[in-house]
């Protein structure tokens, strides 16, 4: 069984805009910078898209313990190398611009991540298969966005991105999702509600910190909540759904709180908040019924978090490219070491590094 590193991520870069349509050539992204600034002297950069700012973040080799080659896959050798020494088999690759929605015009949306995914469907097979992805659906075009992730399947990808908060204007439970969770479910590729938010959002970058949290961390845990109040896992009995990069510690929470609305609704049998909820109970596995799988952050309190998940619906990875709280290039290693200490079994790292992903990603 191979190690799967269940959380990465590459930086868009001028190679990202290579596969757009001719017909698209002006949505095409370009590198700015402040004034007084330039590409060799650098501390801030932008993406112009649509005559609008989007961060283009500037890293070092030194902060995110990687080179820059690796980072955008300009040099994918040199990114293996890497997940050789990190004793990793296979990294499923997130992006970095698509965390946040930055347009609400389907004609950007769709020129962007049409030519996202085929660059990394190319870097997919320069990679021998190593490198596996998660596709960018055009939420707005659900048309377009199954034959992208028909596309995709046939190329590397490994799951769809999807936000927990409302994306395309509605949210994760509507009904206007169901075809592709439908199809989804047929070319057996898993949800992946990744950190980030579906709502394009043109307040200034210090006005964003403000919402930080609320914005780009709750949406995941909105949808986890959501798609079991509601019953979504019910009507696709084979999908399966993963919540990244959010850690795992929230869980017992929206677990219990789940469970006393069932209990009061028993209460009151009459009132209208039992029209919130489309379940009538919670089982003790409802991770594993529901096919949920959620990634966490090796220092949690295992103990605490694993007597409501189990061992069979957790991930890990090391947030490889992005330099941020999640970043954990050691996982595995310190995973051994917590199981050393008893905090968890040796068998369980193996679940959590192998099979998990395994069975969640389908590789």
């Amino acid at each position: 069984m191979a190690v799967i590193d269940a959380d990465t991520h590459v930086d868009e870069t001028e190679d990202t805009w290579a596969f757009m349509r001719d017909g698209d050539e002006a949505l095409r992204p370009t590198t700015a910078y402040p004034t007084g600034q330039d590409a060799s002297n650098a501390k801030m950069r932008y993406w112009m898209i649509d005559g609008r700012r989007q961060i283009r973040f500037v890293r070092t080799d030194e902060e995110t313990h990687t080179t820059e080659g690796a980072r955008e896959l300009k040099d994918v050798r040199r990114r293996l190398e890497d997940m050789d020494r990190m004793g990793v088999d296979f990294q499923v690759m997130y992006p970095t611009l698509f965390l946040v929605e930055f347009t609400d015009k389907p004609e950007v949306e769709l020129a962007l991540r049409r030519s996202y995914n085929r660059w990394m469907a190319q870097r997919w097979e320069e990679s021998g298969g190593r490198l596996r992805w998660v596709l960018l659906p055009p939420t707005q075009n659900m048309d377009a966005s199954l034959d992208e992730l028909r596309f995709a399947k046939e190329h590397g990808a490994c799951g769809v991105l999807k936000k927990g908060d409302r994306e395309a204007g509605v949210w994760a439970n509507d009904p206007y999702f169901f075809p592709l969770y439908e199809e989804a479910q047929k070319l057996n590729i898993p949800i992946c509600f990744h950190t980030g938010s579906g709502v394009p959002d043109f307040t200034p970058a210090r006005e964003f910190t403000f919402s930080r949290f609320y914005r780009i961390l709750l949406p995941v845990v909105h949808a986890f909540q959501s798609l079991i109040v509601h019953g979504v896992p019910d009507r696709f009995p084979e999908l399966r759904f993963g919540f990244i990069e959010a850690t795992a510690s929230w869980v017992p929470f929206v677990l219990y709180e789940i469970r006393r609305r069932l209990e009061k609704n028993k209460e009151r049998p009459t009132s209208v908040l039992r029209s919130t909820m489309e379940i009538e109970e919670m089982p003790e596995d409802i991770l594993k019924r529901n096919r949920m799988y959620v990634s966490f952050q090796v220092d949690e309190d295992l103990d605490y978090l694993l007597r409501h998940t189990g061992e069979d619906n957790l991930l890990v990875g090391s947030d490889y490219t992005h330099n941020d709280s999640a970043q954990e290039m050691d996982f595995l290693g310190l995973l051994k070491q917590r199981a050393d200490k008893g905090d968890l079994s040796h068998e369980a790292v193996t679940k959590i590094t192998q099979d998990n992903p395994c069975a969640f990603y389908g590789i």
